[in-house]
């Protein structure tokens, strides 16, 4: 078991990732803006998801794996940068194209359901290959061999930080909610809102396609 000091360094790190804006904190606050606290809430499951297939993964030793391959990296790099260029853009244009139609911020718009919401969420973190490349990188600082369970420890720390990860989400989408209902009479600001998300997933996807693989 780690120590205090350890555990409480590890839980730091990780709220810290925790709240730094990626790609699934835009999609949260997009689909929540678009369609409401439940697929909001949907969204931070499907994302909480897709990092547990990190996890699992990583346990495993799939994702050293792809991380080592440069073919296999680069695979799941346009793929996971391409998804999430076309969600941002659908968010971008979806936003101007209500607004013309003068249906921006009313009740339901782009509404796609929870279920549609869950999985979108769920892909946008699973194929993100820095979330691999970050729990590779940072979990095994804080498995101990000597305690035996290597794989068993990896999974446990990984779930914590998934666990912090989905909660962020979630209070995402509850402040994301609460601006759409208060701008409901006021639709504008939701509109600029949404395009500032559809963009920020196109710059994430942009940057997905320019990384680089990590270095071993």
């Amino acid at each position: 078991m780690l120590d205090l000091t350890q555990l409480a360094l590890y839980f730091a790190a990780a709220f810290l990732l925790a709240i730094t804006p990626g790609p699934g904190i835009f999609y949260v606050a997009a689909r929540t803006l678009a369609g409401g606290r439940e697929e909001g809430v949907a969204s931070s499951f499907g994302t909480g998801l897709g990092g547990l297939v990190h996890v699992l993964a990583g346990s495993l030793g799939v994702s050293a794996v792809v991380l080592a391959s440069a073919e296999l990296f680069t695979a799941l790099r346009l793929i996971g940068a391409a998804y999430l260029i076309w969600l941002g853009v659908r968010t971008f244009y979806s936003a101007r194209r209500e607004a013309k139609a003068g249906l921006d911020g009313g009740a339901g718009t782009q509404s796609i359901g929870p279920w549609r919401a869950f999985h979108e969420g769920m892909l946008v973190e699973a194929l993100n290959p820095k979330t691999a490349a970050f729990f590779l990188a940072f979990i095994p600082q804080f498995v101990d061999p000597a305690n035996g369970h290597v794989a068993l420890q990896f999974v446990a720390l990984g779930c914590v930080s998934v666990a912090l990860n989905t909660l962020v989400d979630i209070a995402v989408t509850f402040g994301a909610s609460g601006i759409r209902k208060g701008a409901a009479m006021s639709p504008k600001p939701i509109r600029r809102l949404r395009e500032m998300s559809g963009a920020a997933m196109i710059a994430l996807g942009i940057g997905l396609i320019l990384a680089k693989r990590p270095a071993h």
